[in-house]
């Protein structure tokens, strides 16, 4: 019986990708994730993900990501359609992994309904909770795989510019966005246009 967990990492930065990552796994080896010490990837260290994440892709039968763009989230977001962009990654993710059944972290408020629409998305059977993350170790080690994922592409992006954690809580992210368009006139491809920390530095008089 192959189980699937899935979550994601980024959806509340307003810059770089919302990665969507699953991972499959034959159900007697789910005990081997436990034993190497996966669990939710934000009690984590960004050593310890970097260390699990290579041990984790060794025991799985497959993984696969799916990346949002910041052109794809505004898109969605304008739409009200944020939740509908998520689990469409989702369901790209659950048909190549072809599991028997899913664990889903939940990005709708009311979390059964969400699995059901999933659930018709990829024709497969959906579990679907809030803090999946922190209650199944499919789901952790899948967070683990979204976040490495993420922390890589934010990482790339650091090496030309000082963007920070990519969050809006982060000064030097907002720093970043709001020193970028004063001097360009214009948000960076890479910064999510429709967020309202981005919205509010382009509305402000420029010096």
């Amino acid at each position: 019986m192959l189980v699937c967990g899935v979550d994601e990492a980024g959806r509340g930065s307003m810059l770089g990708p919302l990665v969507v990552a699953g991972i499959a796994v034959d159900k007697s080896k789910i005990n081997q994730l436990s034993e190497i010490g996966v669990k939710d990837s934000k009690k984590l260290s960004a050593k310890s993900r970097e260390s699990l994440y290579r041990q984790i892709i060794k025991i799985v039968d497959d993984y696969s990501i799916s990346k949002a763009t910041p052109k794809q989230i505004d898109m969605a977001v304008n739409q009200h359609k944020l939740n509908n962009l998520e689990s469409i990654h989702m369901a790209k993710v659950i048909r190549k992994l072809e599991p028997s059944i899913s664990y889903v972290d939940s990005c709708d408020v009311n979390a059964v309904r969400f699995g059901k629409e999933l659930a018709k998305m990829c024709n497969s059977k959906i579990k679907s909770y809030h803090h999946a993350d922190a209650r199944f170790v499919v789901v952790s080690a899948a967070s683990i795989i979204a976040k490495v994922t993420r922390d890589r592409a934010i990482a790339k992006l650091a090496k030309d510019n000082p963007v920070g954690s990519g969050y809006p809580s982060d000064f030097k992210t907002i720093m970043f966005v709001r020193e970028w368009f004063a001097k360009n006139r214009q948000l960076p491809e890479f910064v999510r246009k429709s967020w309202a920390p981005a919205k509010l530095i382009v509305s402000q008089p420029l010096a």
